[in-house]
């Protein structure tokens, strides 16, 4: 694939735009991606809806944190490789710093005012989810076919729990698209923009497979703590699909059943890492920083961190050459169809579990939330404005 020649500005807006979203974009993978809707699709039009949504479902299905997958793929298009670190850069260490601080003795958020700060930081959540359900559900289901395949999203990611049930919710989207959505006429989709060539892809499918074999051999031959927290992160990076939440089980076998860092010391880092913005992984740099046998706390965050990112950014690097090319056949236009529409059912059921049910606890918190949803798509307010106004409304309707 040619290479886009990028402006030079170029890197610093995405570097800028994805700190303010690293700094604000609070409540989960799910709400990420709708402050990435408001910001990149709505705001900045850096991308169409279709496009966008072709993007989710693709990270949706790959293994690895898929909102950062999302945003690394969008830096990517917009400034090259060097676009793609400062968008994984800007949006993951705001979060991961605050991590490192409360590793190292610096706890914040205690006390009411700081508590009421994080419960309107979650209603925030609601408005930002619920906007993107409204937007995209008008582009991506606009006839009962896709209405239809939605509700069935919503319907499979209910009824399978956990992180199985999203995989499950776009491969009955996928099914039903290919089956019901060829009549659907659209116009064909445009090229989505990946500087990446297709050798550098297969070298990158080919470093995730490696890693992922070589890194567990290594450890075993070589007494080396570094080698071993490598292999241990990067594992956990490559084998979890919905990224989140889900990837906490897997670090706790390999963190605290190991003795590196105690179970008291990880639920505390689990309740840290709810409470600042940007993706869940960077419980990693947490992690990391708190482990005995590493000594160095900085080091120990910045290689617990990057080794779990590391898997999910390659093997979407080893995909994105070929998507373009995957996405104009017939046949895969009425999967993305399907597809597409299962994610906005996915995003409806996130909606309700876990956004609604852990923000709205009464009539203070949904009005809240309605104001928040009114003043995206009413008044047009960026994310940001709206997230600073609601953690204040989350600070009085506390006390």
């Amino acid at each position: 694939m040619t290479e886009v020649t990028r402006p030079p500005g170029r890197i610093l807006e995405v570097f800028r735009a994805f700190l303010l979203l690293g700094l604000t974009s609070f409540g989960g993978p799910i709400a990420h991606l709708g402050y990435f809707r408001a910001e990149f699709v709505t705001r900045r039009a850096w991308l169409s809806e279709r496009d966008y949504a072709d993007l989710v479902a693709l990270c949706q299905f790959l293994p690895g944190p898929a909102s950062s997958q999302v945003g690394f793929a969008l830096g990517l298009m917009r400034g090259g490789p060097w676009g793609a670190a400062a968008a994984w850069a800007a949006f993951t260490l705001p979060s991961a710093l605050l991590l490192v601080l409360f590793a190292l003795g610096a706890a914040a958020f205690e006390g009411p005012l700081g508590q009421g700060l994080i419960h309107g930081l979650k209603v925030v959540a609601v408005a930002i989810v619920a906007h993107a359900v409204w937007g995209m559900a008008r582009n991506l289901c606009p006839d009962r076919v896709r209405a239809g395949i939605a509700l069935a999203a919503v319907l499979t990611a209910v009824l399978v729990v956990g992180p199985l049930g999203q995989v499950a919710a776009i491969l009955v989207g996928v099914v039903a698209g290919l089956l019901l959505c060829r009549a659907h006429t659209e116009p064909d989709r445009g090229t989505m923009h990946f500087p990446v060539s297709s050798w550098a892809g297969r070298l990158a499918g080919l470093g995730v497979a490696g890693l992922l074999v070589g890194l567990p051999l290594l450890a075993w031959l070589t007494p080396s703590t570094t080698l071993a927290v490598m292999d241990a992160f990067y594992r956990a990076g490559a084998l979890v699909f919905g990224g989140g939440h889900v990837v906490l089980p897997l670090l706790e076998a390999e963190v605290v059943q190991s003795g590196w860092v105690g179970p008291d010391a990880f639920l505390a880092g689990y309740g840290a890492a709810q409470a600042v913005p940007g993706p869940l992984f960077t419980f990693a740099a947490y992690l990391g920083a708190v482990m005995a046998p590493l000594g160095l706390p900085l080091v120990g965050a910045a290689l617990a961190l990057v080794m779990i990112f590391l898997p999910g950014l390659l093997l979407l690097v080893a995909v994105l050459p070929f998507w373009n090319r995957l996405r104009r056949w017939d046949s895969a236009q009425s999967l993305m169809r399907g597809a597409n529409a299962a994610v906005v059912g996915i995003l409806g059921a996130a909606l309700y579990q876990p956004v609604w049910t852990s923000a709205i606890l009464g009539p203070r918190e949904f009005a809240l939330a309605l104001t928040g949803f009114l003043l995206l798509s009413v008044w047009k307010l960026p994310a940001w404005a709206v997230v600073t106004l609601l953690a204040g409304g989350g600070v009085l309707v506390s006390l």
